[in-house]
């Protein structure tokens, strides 16, 4: 089952609640939202995450935090889907991010060469930050909604089959009991 699988490799919640960073959060840290795997603490935490992996900025770990806690969703979840965007799949994901924010703004997109300098980024950055920008908004909304429902749907699939599986025991348990009389 994933919740058994998650729940294994999510840390302890009071290594967590005991993590000096977010000891400032005091009695907020105190929900027990933030630790157990539900259908709604696991579906915000996917919205939470997803959007804030899209988010270009640095240390998006924070404010994924700072936001589970909030909206009182699943923290330690919210805070590993942020590293949907890692150093590997930034470059793919950001580069889309910013043919999406092209393609909204009707901007033709810029053929960016690749050079590592500060000068190359800043004056890179002056040309493309207006649809970057937007088409990070944007793909992290998408992606968080995407994460939210699609969470809450398997979910919920999980628990239906769940329910049937359950219901064909009884059923066979049921018969089994009748044929032995």
């Amino acid at each position: 089952m994933p919740k058994k699988f998650i729940k294994r490799l999510m840390p302890d919640h009071r290594v967590i609640r005991e993590h000096r960073y977010l000891r400032i959060f005091g009695n907020l840290m105190r929900d027990p939202n933030l630790f157990h795997l539900n259908r709604r603490s696991a579906s915000g935490a996917f919205a939470n995450g997803l959007f804030w992996a899209f988010v270009p900025m640095p240390f998006q770990m924070l404010p994924a935090a700072l936001f589970a806690i909030l909206f009182r969703v699943n923290l330690p979840l919210s805070v590993a889907l942020v590293w949907v965007s890692n150093p590997i799949t930034m470059p793919p994901l950001f580069y889309f991010c910013y043919k999406v924010g092209s393609w909204l703004l009707d901007m033709p997109v810029h053929k960016i060469e690749l050079e590592l300098s500060f000068q190359w980024l800043t004056t890179e950055l002056s040309l493309i930050w207006a649809p970057f920008l937007l088409g990070c908004f944007v793909v992290g909304i998408i992606s968080g909604l995407l994460g939210y429902f699609a969470v809450r749907i398997l979910w919920r699939l999980h628990l239906i089959r769940h329910w049937q599986h359950k219901k064909r025991a009884r059923e066979l348990r049921k018969t089994f009991e009748n044929s032995d009389k």
